[in-house]
């Protein structure tokens, strides 16, 4: 049985190179995963946190082998391509989330006639911190929105158990424990509040001057007009894009005197703003990251 609603699993940073992306994420304080190869061209090499959420800073490894999946139907790779040629190869496209049912998933999205295409199969091997490699085997399901060409959705499904403490690879040097909030901006947030109700499963959402939250099991997705991204994100967007753009990643800090700290060595530039660190996007990084002190 699916728990409704379903909560955030991971978070899609299309980046022109892997290399670049560790090197940076470095820099902001994250750990890094090793390299890891998908099976139809497309690399990454995440970052966990001790909530179960990640970033999947994500490049083309082989342009051949993309454009072979993608004519195939390879939703996530016709995508990502997709993504790239209108946007560029840096950048934030994708929102995902977790679920044990993914069929039942894509059953809801074609329901409400929100299907972005055919169920994903696949596995690839992950490397864990004390050199042992297992399988990861995940099923997807995809959801978007023909307003919105430049984002899309998924639920994702783990086929198999893998070990839930990744050890020394959840531990950062910023301080920071895990994600609390993803900004999503669009010109009219309750135009898109049945695209989410269905996204996520049933969440909670409530409505501000600003917007919408959606109250996803373990995080917050704010969909936020402009004027509420420049409020709580310092962040102009664009005033003439009305459909969907993910923006701005709210990390959970310990200290955020360790997070500027850590920052201030690697000169890494950043601003101020409702007692949040703001660090506007890099190559490598791809959305605006703010940092603030949650317990």
């Amino acid at each position: 049985m699916t728990s409704l609603p379903h909560p955030l699993d991971h978070l899609v940073l299309p980046t022109v190179n892997i290399d670049v992306a560790r090197d940076w994420l470095g820099k902001l304080g994250f750990t890094v995963a090793p390299d890891a190869r998908h099976p139809f061209g497309t690399e990454n090499a995440c970052v966990f946190f001790s909530d179960n959420i990640y970033l999947e800073p994500l490049a083309v490894a082989s342009r051949e082998q993309c454009q072979a999946s993608a004519a195939e139907g390879n939703v996530f790779v016709a995508r990502d391509q997709a993504y790239r040629f209108r946007i560029g190869n840096e950048g934030f496209s994708a929102i995902v989330f977790g679920t044990e049912d993914a069929a039942a998933d894509d059953e809801r999205f074609r329901a409400n006639a929100m299907s972005a295409g055919d169920m994903l199969d696949f596995a690839r091997p992950m490397r864990m911190p004390d050199g042992s490699e297992v399988t990861a085997g995940f099923r997807l399901a995809f959801a978007a929105d023909l307003r919105s060409p430049d984002f899309f959705t998924f639920c994702c499904q783990r086929i198999n158990p893998l070990p839930t403490d990744r050890g020394s690879l959840e531990r950062h040097a910023n301080g920071v424990t895990g994600i609390a909030k993803i900004a999503v901006s669009t010109l009219n947030p309750a135009a898109f509040r049945g695209f989410f109700e269905q996204a996520v499963g049933g969440p909670k959402i409530t409505d501000h001057s600003f917007g919408l939250t959606v109250h996803a099991a373990n995080a917050r997705i704010e969909v936020l007009t402009p004027e509420g991204m420049e409020a709580f994100y310092d962040l102009p967007v664009s005033a003439e894009d009305p459909g969907l753009r993910a923006q701005a990643i709210l990390f959970k800090t310990r200290d955020l005197s360790v997070t500027s700290a850590h920052l201030t060595a690697n000169g890494v530039t950043y601003t101020r703003k409702n007692n949040r660190i703001l660090a506007k996007p890099a190559p490598g990084q791809g959305a605006l990251f703010a940092f603030e002190e949650i317990a």
